[in-house]
This record gives C-alpha cells, sequence and structure tokens, in this order.
C-alpha cells in the first residue's frame, strides 16, 4: 500500500505511546532533541518531537534530505551514531554536523513490516554524549520496532475498520431490501389466495380442485416464508418482533386452524392434538398462529413420517404451555445449542430444507410475550415447549 507523507505523519501522532518513547529516549540518552522522521528519497518529515533544545523544528516541518544524515542510514539501512563529532574521523568535517551544531547524534531506521523504509528515531544535542553503549543502542532498536509494529497494527485496525463500515453497509442495504420485497410480496400473494378461493365456489372437477388445492397451499408455504424473512430482517435492523397483546379466549381455535392448513400441506403426515381452552389469554393470536405453524413445520419435516406429530395446549399452575412433539433420534447437544439461531438448519431432506428462519422466529415471538421456549429430547422422540405465565387479567381489568 501506498501512503502519503501526510498519512505517515498521522499515523506516528496517532500512536498513543510515541511521547513516552521520545521522553524515554531523551532520558536514557541524555540528548536535548528527539523525533520520529519520514525519510523519501527527496524530502525529510517531522511526524513527533521532542525538543528541549529550542531547536526550532515542529511537527510536519520538512528539512533537505540532503543536509541530513538520515539519507546515509535511508540508502545503507544502517543506524549512525556518534558520540562526539569533532572525534570522530569519520564525521568531523561532514556538513550534517556544520549545518545543525550537534555534536552527538544517533539515528535508527525505521521499517515498516513488509521490510520498507519508513524513516529514523534519531536524536541530537551540542554537548557529547556516550551514545555508542550496548545499552542504548538495543534500547532505540527495539522503540524503532514498537513503533513499525504500532503502524502496522493501526494500519490494519484501520483497514478492518473500513471494511466493517462497507459491509455494515451493505447488510444494512440488503436487509433494506429483502423487507421491501417482502413487502412488495403480499399483494401478488393476496391475489393468488383470493383466485384460488374463487375457482373453488365455482364447483370445479376433482382434478381442478385438486390443482387450486395445490396452487393454495404452494401460497401458504410462500406467505409463511415471506413473514419469517421480514420478522428477521426486522430484527437485525434494530427492531423486536412486534406484537399486539389482547385478551384471547379461543386459541384453541386459532390452533386447531392452523394444524387443518398443516394436515393439508403434509396429507401423508398424522397430526395428534389436544387442545384444552385457556380463557383470558394475553397473546397476540397471529404470533401464536406463527408460532405453532413454525413449530409443525420443523417437526413434521425432522420428525420420524410413520409416526405421528402430538400437539398439546393445556395450562398448570397459571403457566400456559404450548407443546409439540415429534417421533425421531435424539437431537445432539452441539446441534441443539445451534437450533434457534438464525439460518441455521438441520439434516432436513434437501425439498424441505427452507431458510432456517422457523425456530429463531419461534424464538423471538416467546421472548416478545415474555415467554420461553425449551428442547427436550430423547431417544424416542423431541419435544418443544413455549411456556408463558398467564396473567390475572380480571386483576389487570381486562
Amino acid at each position: 500500500m501506498q501512503y502519503t507523507v501526510a498519512q505517515d505523519i498521522r499515523s506516528i501522532q496517532e500512536i498513543a505511546a510515541v511521547p513516552t518513547i521520545l521522553e524515554t529516549v531523551a532520558a536514557i540518552t541524555g540528548l536535548g532533541f528527539v523525533g520520529i522522521a519520514r525519510v523519501t528519497l527527496n524530502s525529510w518529515h517531522a511526524c513527533a518531537v521532542l525538543d528541549k533544545l529550542n531547536f526550532g523544528l515542529k511537527v510536519g516541518a520538512e528539512l533537505d534530505v540532503t543536509t541530513t544524515l538520515c539519507e546515509e542510514v535511508r540508502d545503507t539501512r544502517k543506524a549512525i551514531i556518534i558520540d562526539h563529532v569533532s572525534a570522530s574521523a569519520t564525521y568531523c568535517n561532514h556538513h550534517t554536523p556544520r549545518i545543525y551544531g550537534f555534536e552527538s547524534y544517533i539515528s535508527i531506521p525505521i521499517f515498516r513490516q513488509d521490510g520498507s523504509y519508513f524513516g529514523t528515531l534519531c536524536g541530537l544535542d551540542p554537548k557529547p554524549a556516550k551514545l555508542s553503549t550496548p545499552a542504548i543502542t538495543s534500547s532505540m532498536t527495539l522503540f524503532a520496532q514498537l513503533i513499525s509494529l504500532q503502524m502496522e497494527a493501526d494500519a490494519q485496525l484501520t483497514d478492518t475498520r473500513g471494511l466493517l463500515a462497507d459491509e455494515r453497509d451493505t447488510a444494512e442495504l440488503r436487509e433494506q431490501l429483502i423487507a421491501v420485497l417482502g413487502h412488495d410480496l403480499r399483494a401478488p400473494l393476496d391475489s393468488i389466495a383470493m383466485a384460488v378461493e374463487v375457482g373453488k365456489r365455482k364447483q370445479p372437477d376433482s382434478a381442478m380442485r385438486a390443482l387450486l388445492d395445490h396452487i393454495g397451499r404452494s401460497a401458504d408455504r410462500i406467505s409463511s416464508l415471506v413473514d419469517n424473512v421480514v420478522d428477521f430482517t426486522h430484527g437485525r435492523m434494530g427492531g423486536d418482533i412486534d406484537v399486539e397483546l389482547r385478551r384471547e379466549d379461543e386459541l384453541h381455535l386459532v390452533f386447531g386452524e392452523v394444524i387443518e392448513v398443516m394436515r393439508s400441506l403434509y396429507p401423508e403426515h398424522r397430526i395428534d392434538a389436544q387442545l384444552q381452552p385457556v380463557p383470558g389469554l394475553l397473546c397476540d393470536s397471529d404470533r401464536m398462529r406463527q408460532m405453532l405453524s413454525n413449530l409443525l413445520n420443523n417437526a413434521l419435516v425432522h420428525g420420524d413420517p410413520l409416526r405421528p406429530v402430538r400437539v398439546c395446549v393445556g395450562e398448570e399452575n397459571g403457566v400456559f404451555q404450548l407443546t409439540v412433539t415429534n417421533a425421531g433420534p435424539r437431537i445432539p447437544d452441539e446441534v441443539k445449542r445451534q437450533l434457534f439461531k438464525p439460518f441455521w438448519r438441520g439434516a432436513a431432506k434437501v425439498t424441505h430444507e427452507g431458510l432456517g428462519l422457523g425456530l429463531f422466529i419461534v424464538s423471538e415471538i416467546a421472548r416478545a410475550h415474555g415467554g420461553s421456549i425449551e428442547v427436550l429430547t430423547s431417544d424416542a422422540a423431541t419435544s418443544f415447549i413455549y411456556k408463558v405465565r398467564r396473567l390475572d387479567l380480571a386483576a389487570l381489568g381486562a
């Protein structure tokens, strides 16, 4: 990745440890000026500065790179350490110490994690200083490596945040699209259902009636899938499943209608029902209808097709209870933990896989009613049990 000098200066400024590193370098070396520089082929820029000499360089200041020793560090990729310029055969007559008036100097190269050259961790002072000790050189090298690692970590974090923001925007757009699509499917589905009813009133022959029944069942199935998708996307976009709680005295009749529809959708399966009236229940009957439909669909798809699915509705000790039981092998614990997660599907027949949202919607409906859904499984059968405490509506004035 290519970085601009401005980006590099900003990246150094955003490293919280840099001021502490500069203070520590000044303390262990005795140098009055310490800084981090970005060095390119044509420029030298100050990225961070600790200036106790009033040297005059500020963050962002630029020097002619040809007047600095950092140019040599860049070209050789090796550190330069000078304890005493006047006593150095190499640098006593060098133009850089004369220009900037220093006697002690250190410059440690900083490399990016991909091996490319970034710049230097450098320092200078008008007085000589013992800089070439192993303790100082190893400490300075370590600080340069730490700066490099932090730049890489910050760059990766910035990239990750950008990717997450893009993904979040895409996900929101996708969920809005699904929600709108679900809404727009309602009208044609209603038209199909109306056409089926009109066709049945015309007393069709047996072949046509069978076809109309098939179309009606397919429309009901699509409608159920649309309900689940819309509920899911609504939840993902920050809302809970909507419920309109009202007093319901004949929920067992609502459940009876659901069972008849499922019997028509799965004529090869048997559904046994024990529906005890539970008057005065505070609930959303449409959501209860959706819950039972999803639970029955799950039981019919995953249960033993040769044995009946049982539906029981009743009340015990003030707790309303809906139980759907299907025969079949025990659900493994690792599968059981996944059952109510969205888009998770067990090993179903390919033609009945669905979207994997049914049980997730069931759990959301249960939560919206202040109830719970639990799974009891054995080697012979599996039961999904919805429980909610029945409120004293008389005391509430309902």
